[in-house]
């Protein structure tokens, strides 16, 4: 599994991943970025599901969530597949996968049996509701879980559904909290433990970042609805369109920043106001206010009305598109997107490795491979002699990207 290149905090971790879609992906390109050392174990032809979701011809996902992988293309369906797989398992320090719960299990490879021979093994275990409990074996897809945890219930404004989010916010979610997971299973083990089991589901994270609403809905009975853009604690936060049909962002939930931004907007005497004296007055005055701020932009352009409020140091920013957003000038002096060739069209501009270390940065070192495009070298560091490999390839066990 071995790249010369590697780099980072995580150089020296292998990993293991037979994930699929979003979730496992973004958790293994986040370690891959870090430095370990990720081999993609793909079904021969298709590869993971995540290369099929192409929009405007290109597969911009893989693209990304691909990237510091290599492929393998090994069909675990065959008794010979998942012999081979237990050898690349005996060489990881992580395995990462995705399957229905109980799926390890009935191929033979239950989580027990692995560590029982192979102790030092964290193995990471995704799935919509976890192993345990009345949903396990219900498909997770993330839309499910955006609409389950509360999410969907609270996004949106309140004449309207409940809104789905457009991108696969769950899987993101819960692929960031399983990077940290998986680091902190590892430094586990170095401090003197073990191998272990992650149950990582998708609900629970997005559960756990509306941590404030339990402890609300536990101390009152109360539940908190759909406000759209509008902050349910502090105001003014929201949306606001300006004279030019551009689009701006305001958010001052502190007193000192709420006068801020009275002052930039030529009106000195909304700070005694009582109607916006304070943050509470404010909030059962919201209407009033808004109406006040989008006056004052509607005589302006989204640029003007963002360069007074900046100069005033009130807090808020254009909202942007994607093309806005890889134009802005603060953006392209930090390198906040990079750009590396491609295989396919010649070169590829994605987010640039996240976040920033300053002795151990992360790094793109590879680009999103082929289907099983590593499928030769990574048997080849896993024991298998030429021959062996050539028997693999023509048995249709294993194939070459």
């Amino acid at each position: 599994m071995g790249d010369d290149a590697a780099k980072g905090p995580l150089k020296g971790i292998r990993v293991l991943d037979l994930s699929r879609l979003v979730c496992g992906n973004v958790l293994t390109m986040l370690l891959g970025d870090f430095g370990a050392e990720v081999v993609k174990v793909e079904e021969p032809g298709p590869g993971d599901p995540l290369r099929a979701w192409i929009a405007d011809g290109a597969s911009a996902h893989w693209k990304v969530y691909g990237r510091n992988k290599r492929s393998i293309a090994l069909d675990l369906r065959s008794a010979e597949g998942r012999a081979v797989l237990d050898r690349l398992i005996a060489r990881a320090d992580v395995l990462v996968e995705g399957f229905r719960p109980g799926t390890l299990e009935r191929w033979g490879l239950a989580p027990a049996m692995l560590l029982e021979r192979h102790p030092e093994l964290v193995i990471l275990r995704i799935s919509g509701f976890g192993q345990t409990g009345e949903y396990r074996m219900r498909p997770g897809y993330g839309s499910l879980i955006e609409g389950m945890s509360g999410f969907a219930s609270r996004n949106g404004f309140p004449d309207r559904p409940p809104l789905l989010p457009s991108f696969p916010l769950a899987d993101m979610v819960a692929g960031m909290m399983g990077a940290f997971a998986a680091t902190a299973a590892v430094r586990a083990r170095e401090a003197g433990g073990r191998g272990q089991v992650v149950d990582l589901s998708l609900l629970e994270p997005m559960v756990a970042m509306f941590g404030a609403d339990a402890v609300l809905h536990g101390l009152t009975g109360k539940v908190r609805g759909r406000t759209g853009s509008r902050g349910a604690s502090a105001a003014p936060r929201n949306t606001y369109r300006a004279g030019d049909g551009g689009w701006l962002t305001i958010s001052a939930p502190m007193q000192s920043m709420a006068e801020k931004l009275f002052d930039a907007m030529g009106r000195p005497e909304m700070k005694t106001d009582p109607r916006y004296v304070t943050n509470t007055a404010r909030l059962q005055n919201v209407e009033e206010l808004e109406a006040e701020i989008t006056a004052w932009l509607s005589t302006r352009s989204a640029a003007e009305a963002w360069a007074t409020l900046d100069a005033a140091g009130v807090t808020a920013a254009p909202i942007y598109d994607a093309a806005q957003l890889a134009a802005d000038p603060h953006v392209l002096s930090r390198g906040v997107f990079r750009t590396m060739d491609d295989a396919e069209f010649g070169e590829v501009t994605m987010p640039e490795v996240v976040p920033r270390f300053s002795d151990t940065p992360g790094a793109v070192r590879r680009p999103a491979p082929a289907v099983g495009g590593d499928s030769r070298s990574i048997l080849a560091e896993a024991g298998y002699d030429e021959a062996s490999v050539a028997a693999l390839i023509a048995a249709k066990v294993v194939a070459q990207g």
